[in-house]
């Protein structure tokens, strides 16, 4: 029997998981990396602890299953997408923590390049906004406040990529220096339409075009590993994609208006428009979904930027509850939210909003309000973001939204599940595994080693899906919608001298 080993390396953990030919998951093993916060706004990851956490959960697999070795075909990897990272080209050594999505350093770079008009041409090559979310901006800041790194990245002694890109050169001991579509097109350095690098934004952000990887479709060979001297024959790398991207394959979205969402540390919505770019007026982004048999396809997408992280948040900070089962059965135990909002602008708000600059806010407290209140407060809050995005991506599409899907952790939340459900007004699939990232992974590889032939040959989802359906009646839905609206918009508004 084929066996497919993954790699799903995101904000939070490095996860390794094996999956059969149909997609089934069969094992997997997680290690959790430290989050590093150098002052308020700024984010960052040992890069060297996400590869030897890399190493530690694959070696951990096989070796669970190391009588099988024989059966597995391929090593897949999907990623946090714009996270980036400078390293050694001859050691692959990171020379500088990787800079994370999360990560507002580059606010006043972003700033400086919009007040100059370059925002058109910015969203005109990209798709995206001029925002410091993508890559482009943390890499202006690495080579302005570090003129080593500068040097280096100038001489070709110095590489940069993604996270994709790093771990696949480790795991080649440097032979393979390559990203796939999907995370190039996540740097604001790269043309979706043309397919290549594009040296006028490379200039305008001050990156040598030296110094980024070959981009590959995401089901090309990228070389193969040995894990570094686990495996005794090498392992073919296959299937190189965005986690977000990635889920949209598994979530098996191949047609025009097709749709899901995943709850993560934030969450990603994707719409698939087919094999045309359009660009929105109204912060919607142009997203690659994937390239295969030099057709790209392209998406609209929707960025929250404060999902689970808002839970981890009430968790931690707040010290509402030991886990984030215990925070869901605390906000079950109230019948709704009391009038009690939080916006979780922690880091600022994406779409429809796009405002670095805003911060979180806890409103409508009252002597009868909780912890239940903050706890449920917090929950709800995704599903009101989620929902404000789709309306900006529905709007512009111009079609309407069937069914949407759902995968990531936060899915195995009832409560959270059901309201997306109700606010949104739609049927919500969800995904009978977390992990669709890592298994859209598996799937690009099969494509790309001839095991699948097309889009059409993947049948329906080897796990079963949950549904829920809209209960709440219509008009509380809007009534919740307008609070929360009222509760944004003090968020966004600066309160009076």
């Amino acid at each position: 029997m084929a066996l497919f080993l993954a790699l799903d390396q995101s904000t939070s953990a490095t996860k390794a998981l094996l999956f059969d030919a149909e997609g089934r998951a069969l094992d997997r093993e997680a290690r959790e990396h430290r989050q590093h916060y150098p002052q308020p706004g700024w984010v960052e990851h040992d890069a060297e602890e996400i590869w030897e956490n890399t190493l530690t959960v694959l070696s951990a697999l096989l070796a669970r299953h190391s009588d099988r070795r024989r059966e597995f075909v391929s090593l897949s990897l999907t990623n946090q997408r714009e996270t980036v990272v400078v390293f050694d080209r001859a050691t692959g050594r990171p020379l500088h923590h990787a800079i994370v999505w999360q990560c507002r350093r580059g606010d006043p770079f972003c700033a400086g390049h919009a007040a100059a008009g370059r925002e058109p041409l910015v969203r005109a090559r990209t798709g995206l906004k001029l925002d410091a979310y993508f890559s482009a901006s943390k890499l202006q800041w690495l080579v302005r406040e570090h003129p080593d790194l500068r040097a280096r990245l100038a001489d070709g002694s110095a590489l940069l990529g993604t996270i994709d890109t790093y771990l696949v050169y480790r795991l080649t001991a440097g032979r393979v220096f390559a990203t796939d579509h999907t995370n190039a097109s996540r740097t604001l350095l790269f043309d979706i339409a043309r397919l290549r690098w594009d040296e006028e934004l490379c200039a305008l952000w001050e990156v040598p075009v030296r110094a980024l990887p070959e981009v590959r479709e995401s089901s090309a060979a990228f070389g193969t590993t040995t894990l570094g001297g686990v495996l005794s024959e090498p392992l073919p790398i296959r299937g190189v994609i965005g986690d977000s991207q990635a889920s949209l394959l598994a979530q098996r979205c191949f047609a025009p208006g097709s749709a899901k969402v995943t709850f993560g540390t934030g969450s990603s919505l994707l719409l698939n428009i087919g094999g045309t770019p359009r660009f929105s007026a109204q912060g919607v982004l142009t997203a690659l979904a994937w390239v295969h048999g030099g057709r790209p396809t392209y998406a609209f997408e929707g960025i929250v930027i404060s999902s689970a992280s808002t839970l981890v948040w009430l968790r931690d900070q707040l010290g509402l509850a030991p886990d984030v089962a215990t925070l869901e059965r605390l906000a079950a135990e109230v019948p709704d939210n009391g009038g009690v909002y939080l916006v979780p602008a922690f880091t600022g708000l994406g779409l429809p909003h796009w405002r670095p600059e805003a911060r979180a806010s806890l409103t409508g407290l009252s002597s009868h309000s909780d912890r239940r209140h903050v706890a449920r407060a917090g929950f709800e809050s995704i599903a009101y973001q989620i929902r404000e995005a789709l309306d900006a991506m529905r709007a512009e599409a111009g079609v309407p939204l069937g069914t949407l899907h759902a995968d990531g952790g936060p899915t195995a939340s009832r409560l959270l599940m059901q309201f997306t459900a109700d606010l949104v007004g739609a049927d919500l699939r969800v995904a009978g595994m977390a992990d669709c990232s890592p298994l859209g992974a598996v799937f690009a590889a099969q494509l790309g080693l001839g095991l699948r032939r097309s889009f059409a040959d993947f049948g329906p989802a080897a796990s079963p899906e949950t549904g829920y359906s809209p209960r709440l009646p219509a008009e509380t839905s809007a009534r919740l919608l307008r609070g929360w609206q009222a509760a944004v918009r003090q968020v966004l508004v600066p309160p009076a001298n």
